[in-house]
């Protein structure tokens, strides 16, 4: 009869030397894999070449002075100036407005309104103390 206080032995010998002989192939055939992925790269232009766009510096002073890249500006007629000196420059050219800190809010407001107005996009606002 059987006897339910016995306890069974397990044997687990024959899986580890399935699992060794197992790993022994892997490591022999392993190195012997080649896997290759076929790659097709887009092909650059030789011709087209990048160019650099000089960005436009404004600046306002305490005074309201307003100067574009070293170009006196007066700031009451700034929008209609700049509109026509803006035709010169290239409209994709980033453009940097360093306004002094003390300056009133409506008048640096202006001069952002203004060279949103002539085409300019990319527009970065810079104080000084």
């Amino acid at each position: 009869m059987f006897d339910w206080d016995e306890k069974p032995e397990l044997n687990i010998t024959p899986l580890v030397d399935v699992m060794l002989v197992l790993l022994a192939i892997m490591m022999v055939i392993s190195p012997n894999i080649v896997y290759e992925e076929l790659i097709r790269l887009p092909k650059g232009s030789t011709q087209k070449e990048l160019s650099k766009i000089p960005p436009v510096h404004i600046t306002i002073s305490k005074e309201g002075e307003v100067t574009v890249n070293k170009e006196p500006f007066e700031l009451n007629t700034f929008a209609d100036n700049f509109s026509l000196y803006a035709q010169t420059l290239d409209p994709k050219a980033a453009v940097l407005i360093s306004a002094d800190q003390s300056l009133d809010y409506g008048k640096v407001m202006s001069v952002l309104g203004a060279v949103k107005q002539a085409g300019f996009r990319e527009v970065s606002l810079a104080s000084n103390g």
